[in-house]
C-alpha cells in the first residue's frame, strides 16, 4: 500500500481482515493524509489540517463495519450542522432534522421536505449504491432513482426552485463543495449527497480531531498484523517489492510517474491528462471568546458558509474555475470546538477556515478570508490571538495529492465524478495486473469515508482469489 490517507488505510484494513499480509508505506513523517490534526498554532489548541466535518464518514458503509469505537473513535455532533448567513442578519440554517430545517425556511418548508425527507430516512440503503461505482446494477434501484433524478441537474436550476433567498443560499453553499461552476450539470449531486447524509448522520466531528480517524484505522490495521512504514517515498516501480497486490492512495499522475512504461499507453495518457480543480487557501485562527456572529444560529453551528446570496456564491465559483481570484471568495468556517470542547484552551478557541481560490493561486487570501468573516461577524479581527496560513503551494507540499491546492484530488466534472481518471467499468484498476488506484480520484470521491479504498480492495481481493 503506497499512501496512508483514509482511503489507503481503509484498503489496507479491508485486505488485512481477509488474511492478506499488508505493509503501508508513507512518504511523510506522519500518516493520515487529509485526516491529520495538530497543536502547532497555540499549545493546547487542536486544529484539523484538512478534513473537519464528516457527514459521509460517520455514515460510511465500510467504516461502520469496523467497530472503530474500540480504538477511540467517537463522533460528536454540533448543536446546528451548518449556517449560511446573509447580509440582512438572517440565515439558512441546516439542522440534522429535516423537519427543523424545513420549518426554518418559511415558504420552502414543503420543497425541502420533498427533496430530503425520504432520501435521508433511506440513506443507509442509498449509500450502498452511491458510495460505489455508479455504472453497476444497483442494490436499491427505486431508492436510487428517486434520489438520483434531481442530482443530474445544475445546482443553479435546482436552487431556482426555492422561493426564499435563505434556502437558495443554504443549498448553494453546500453544492459549492464541488468546487465547480454551479450552472454545470450534476453540480446538484454534491449538495444533495452531503445534505442527505447530514440529515441522517449529522455533520459530525471526530473527538480529538480528525487524526482520531487515522489513529483508529491504523491501530486496527496493526492489530490485524499490518505494518506501517513512514518516511518512505516511492518514486519508481523499481522500489516496489515483489508482491501480489500493490495499491496506490495517490493522484493518478503520481501513479503514472511511478509505473512508467509498465502502464498501458491508453491508461498512462488518461492518468497524465487527469484534470484538477480549483484550490483551497487555508487559514487557522486562535480566537478569544468565539466569533461574534450577527446571526444567533451561527454561534451554535459546526460549519458556517460565507458567501452571501446564492448569486454571489455562484459568481465566485465561476471566477475561480476561470482562474480569477474573486474579491469576495466563498469561505468555509469550521467551529469544531463547539462539539468537541477539548480542542480549546480555556477561552481561546481554534477556528478552521479556507477560501476557494484558483488552482495554483500564488497570492495571499488571508485578508479576503478575514474580511468575509468580519462581514458577518463585526469585531472578529479584534479577537484574533494568532493565525497561520497554508497556501495552495503549501497544500500540495503537505499532501502531494492536492495538486495546485486541489483538496478533492481531481476536478469533479461529470466524467471524473462518475468514472474516475479514465473511461472504464473498473475505475480502480490501472491496467497492470495486481496494481490498483484507491485515492479520492476514484469513485465515490473525496471525504474521510474510506470507500474508495474499500471498493478498490474488493477488486484486489477478487484478483487474489482468481
Amino acid at each position: 500500500m503506497v499512501g496512508s490517507g483514509p482511503n489507503g488505510l481503509a484498503a489496507a484494513v479491508a485486505l488485512a481482515r481477509r488474511g492478506v499480509q499488508v505493509t503501508v508505506v508513507e512518504a511523510a513523517d506522519e500518516i493520515g493524509g487529509g485526516t491529520r490534526s495538530s497543536e502547532a498554532l497555540v499549545p493546547g489548541l487542536l486544529h484539523d489540517h484538512c478534513s473537519a466535518a464528516h457527514p459521509m464518514a460517520a455514515g460510511s458503509p465500510f467504516l461502520r463495519t469496523l467497530d472503530l469505537e474500540r480504538y477511540g473513535l467517537a463522533w460528536l455532533q454540533p448543536g446546528i450542522d451548518c449556517v449560511h448567513p446573509l447580509d440582512d442578519g438572517s440565515a439558512g440554517v441546516l439542522h440534522r432534522s429535516v423537519e427543523d430545517t424545513a420549518a426554518g425556511l418559511g415558504r420552502d418548508d414543503g420543497r425541502w421536505r420533498w427533496l430530503f425527507d425520504r432520501p435521508s430516512s433511506r440513506f443507509d440503503a442509498l449509500s450502498q449504491d452511491i458510495m460505489r461505482p455508479l455504472l453497476r446494477v444497483p442494490e436499491h434501484p427505486l431508492t436510487l432513482a428517486r434520489f438520483g433524478g434531481p442530482t443530474v441537474l445544475p445546482a443553479s436550476l435546482l436552487a431556482r426552485q426555492f422561493r426564499t433567498e435563505q434556502a437558495r443560499a443554504l443549498f448553494g453553499g453546500v453544492a459549492a463543495h464541488a468546487f465547480r461552476p454551479l450552472h454545470y450539470p450534476l453540480t446538484s449531486a454534491i449538495g444533495l449527497g452531503i445534505i442527505t447524509a447530514g440529515h441522517r448522520h449529522g455533520w459530525a466531528v471526530a473527538a480529538g480531531g480528525s487524526r482520531s480517524i487515522t489513529h483508529a484505522l491504523s491501530s486496527l490495521l496493526v492489530d490485524l498484523g499490518g505494518k506501517i512504514e513512514i518516511g518512505t517515498r516511492i518514486d519508481s516501480v523499481s522500489q516496489l517489492p515483489a508482491v501480489d497486490v500493490t495499491m496506490f492512495d495517490l493522484a493518478p499522475s503520481a501513479v503514472a510517474d511511478i509505473l512508467g512504461d509498465r502502464l498501458p499507453a491508453r491508461v498512462a495518457r488518461a492518468f497524465r491528462r487527469f484534470r484538477h480543480g480549483p484550490g483551497a487557501f487555508k487559514v487557522d485562527f486562535a480566537i478569544e471568546g468565539g466569533v461574534p456572529w450577527t446571526n444567533p444560529h451561527a454561534h451554535r453551528a459546526g460549519t458556517v458558509h460565507l458567501g452571501g446570496r446564492y448569486a454571489e456564491v455562484a459568481a465566485a465559483e465561476r471566477a475561480i474555475h476561470d482562474g480569477r481570484m474573486p474579491e469576495r471568495p466563498f469561505v468555509l468556517v469550521g467551529q469544531q470546538y463547539l462539539a468537541d470542547p477539548g480542542r480549546s484552551a480555556g477561552n481561546i478557541h481554534p477556528l478552521w477556515t479556507y477560501a476557494h481560490v484558483p488552482n495554483g493561486y500564488t497570492g495571499d487570501a488571508t485578508a479576503a478570508i478575514i474580511a468575509q468573516i468580519e462581514r458577518f461577524a463585526p469585531g472578529f479581527r479584534d479577537r484574533i490571538i494568532a493565525q497561520s496560513t497554508r497556501s495552495t503551494t503549501q497544500m500540495a507540499t503537505y499532501n502531494p495529492n492536492y495538486i495546485g491546492g486541489d483538496i478533492l484530488t481531481g476536478s469533479k466534472d461529470i466524467r471524473q465524478l462518475v468514472l474516475g481518471p479514465r473511461t472504464t467499468l473498473s475505475p480502480y484498476r490501472t491496467g497492470v495486473p495486481g496494481m490498483y488506484l484507491c485515492s479520492a480520484a476514484t469513485p465515490p470521491g473525496p471525504g474521510a469515508h474510506g470507500m474508495c479504498g474499500a471498493n478498490a480492495a474488493e477488486d484486489a481481493l477478487a484478483h487474489l482469489h482468481h
